[in-house]
């Protein structure tokens, strides 16, 4: 089966050495062929993968925590400023 990845989204996150890092979310596509249409068409599968910026592979727990696959090195959500907990930007 043919495949591509759609980005739904992006958040930010700090690593355990406190490193800014970015998380996208993707959704896999999976290409169908139809008869009555010569060009293929990509329809989502229901399976939403995240990957950090440089590609890594990220695991979403049951709980919402997250952690780069290949190590278990837990990632914390940043809230982005002006969001409950943060200080407003001021200019």
């Amino acid at each position: 089966m043919e495949i591509k990845l759609h980005q739904l989204d992006t958040f930010p996150v700090r690593d355990a050495q406190g490193a800014a890092r970015t998380v996208k979310a993707y959704e896999r596509l999976a290409r169908v062929h139809t008869l009555l249409d010569e060009r293929a068409q990509w329809e989502p599968t229901g399976i939403v993968e995240f990957r950090l910026d440089s590609g890594e592979a990220v695991t979403a727990d049951a709980d919402g925590s997250l952690s780069v696959a290949a190590t278990g090195q837990r990632l914390e959500l940043r809230r982005p400023l002006g969001e409950p907990g943060q200080p407003a930007q001021r200019h």
